[in-house]
C-alpha cells in the first residue's frame, strides 16, 4: 500500500477554511512535543501560551496587549496579502517598518519641543511616506531592469537595519542621554506619543489604522475593479493581460501601499509602545507579518484574526519564557512552525491523498 497525492478537479473550499485550523492544531501538537523534548510540561506549555493571556489571573493586563502587539501584524500583513494575491512578493517589509519609523520619528524630533496638534499627523504621513519611498526601490528596479522583488525587497531589510543602527548612534541620538545610542523618548513628547485613546485598553491610533486598512482592503478586493485587477493577475496573468491590466501599474500600487502601511506601523511603534529610535527597535514584526498574511488567506478578515493569534503566540510566549523557562528561540520555532504546517495542510486544497495498493512485481512470479 503507498499513498499518492491525486490533483483535485477543482480546490475544495471547505479544505481552505479548515486548513488554517488544522495547521493551528497541527502546530500545538508538534509544539508540545518540542517543548517536551526540552524538558518542559507540554500541556502546561501550550497552555500558558494560549490560556493565560485571555483567562489567567493576569488577564486584565494582558487583553489590552492583543491589541498593542496585534495592531502592526494587521497592518503590515494587509498591505502584503495585496501584493501576493497578484503575484507580487514583497518580503522587505521589516525595511519598510524601520525606515517608515525613522522618517516619522524624524519629523517628531525636528518638532521637538513644539507642542502642536499637528506634529502627530505630519509624523503619519512621513512614516506612510518613507516606508512607501523603501518600498518604490523594487518596484521601480523591477520594472526598469526586470530584477526580482523578493531579492531586492530582502536586501533592503539589511540596509535599512544599518541606517537605523547609524541613526540611533548618529543624528538622531538623544543629546541629553549621557552619550548612550538612542533617541528621545516620545512617550515624554505629548504631540508626538501614540498614546492609548482609552487608558489601559491598548487601542491607540495604530489600532485604528489597522481596523480602517482592513475595512478599505474588504471593500477593494470585493467592490473595486482594482481589486478584481489584482484577484485575476494572480489567478489568471495571461488572462489578465488580454483584460487589459497594466502591470507595471500594479506593481507600483502594491508595492507601494505594502510599504506605506508597513512604514504607517512602524511610526505607530516608534512613538507608541518603543517610544524611541533605538538599535533593536525592530523585532521581527515586518516578517511575522508574512506569516499573519497567509495565515488568514490573504482575505482582509481573516488576517485580522491571524493578527490577534498571532499576537497571542508573542504574549503567552513571553509568559511562558518567564513562568516556565522556556527559551526564546524555541517560542520563534513555535511561531515558524503555525507557517510551515499551514503550508504543507494547504496543499490537500488542490489536491486529495488516496491509498493505492502496490501492483504485483512479474519478475517475483519467474
Amino acid at each position: 500500500m503507498r499513498l499518492r497525492l491525486e490533483r483535485r478537479p477543482q480546490p475544495a473550499r471547505h479544505w481552505i477554511y479548515l486548513s488554517p485550523i488544522l495547521a493551528v492544531l497541527v502546530t500545538m501538537l508538534a509544539g508540545g512535543a518540542l517543548f517536551a523534548a526540552l524538558g518542559k510540561n507540554p500541556v502546561a506549555a501550550i497552555s500558558t501560551i494560549f490560556w493565560e493571556p485571555l483567562f489567567g489571573e493576569f488577564a486584565f493586563y494582558y487583553r489590552p496587549q492583543l491589541l498593542v502587539k496585534g495592531a502592526p501584524l494587521v497592518l503590515i500583513a494587509i498591505g502584503l496579502a495585496l501584493g501576493f494575491r497578484a503575484g507580487i512578493w514583497n518580503i522587505g517589509a521589516e525595511g519598510q517598518y524601520i525606515v517608515g519609523a525613522l522618517t516619522g520619528a524624524g519629523v517628531a524630533l525636528a518638532f521637538y519641543p513644539l507642542d502642536a496638534w499637528f506634529v502627530f499627523g505630519l509624523m503619519i504621513l512621513a512614516g506612510a511616506l518613507g516606508g512607501l519611498a523603501w518600498g518604490m526601490i523594487p518596484a521601480l528596479l523591477k520594472l526598469r531592469f526586470g530584477t526580482n522583488e523578493i531579492l531586492v525587497s530582502l536586501m533592503l531589510v539589511y540596509v535599512a537595519e544599518q541606517l537605523l543602527a547609524a541613526m540611533a548612534l548618529g543624528p538622531m541620538r538623544n543629546p541629553e542621554g549621557m552619550g548612550f545610542p538612542g533617541s528621545r523618548n516620545l512617550q515624554d513628547y505629548p504631540a508626538a506619543h501614540n498614546a492609548d485613546l482609552i487608558a489601559g485598553s491598548g487601542m491607540h491610533w495604530g489600532v485604528v489604522a489597522a481596523l480602517i486598512a482592513v475595512i478599505f482592503a474588504h471593500i477593494l478586493l470585493g467592490r473595486h475593479i482594482l481589486g478584481y485587477q489584482i484577484r485575476l493577475t494572480g489567478q489568471a496573468p495571461r488572462a489578465a493581460r488580454f483584460a487589459g491590466v497594466n502591470p507595471a501599474r500594479l506593481i507600483l500600487f502594491c508595492l507601494g501601499t505594502s510599504g506605506a502601511l508597513a512604514g504607517m506601523a512602524g511610526l505607530f511603534e516608534v512613538s507608541g509602545p518603543a517610544g524611541q529610535v533605538s538599535i533593536d527597535f525592530n523585532v521581527g514584526y515586518g516578517f511575522t507579518a508574512i506569516i499573519v498574511a497567509f495565515l488568514g488567506r490573504l482575505h482582509p478578515v481573516g488576517i485580522l484574526a491571524a493578527g490577534l493569534l498571532m499576537a497571542l503566540t508573542y504574549i503567552g510566549g513571553e509568559i511562558a519564557q518567564s513562568d516556565l523557562g522556556l527559551p526564546a528561540a524555541a517560542i520563534q520555532v513555535f511561531q515558524g512552525m503555525l507557517l510551515f504546517f499551514l503550508l504543507a495542510v494547504d496543499v490537500l486544497t488542490n489536491y486529495r491523498l488516496r491509498l493505492l495498493s502496490r501492483a504485483p512485481d512479474p519478475s517475483r512470479s519467474l
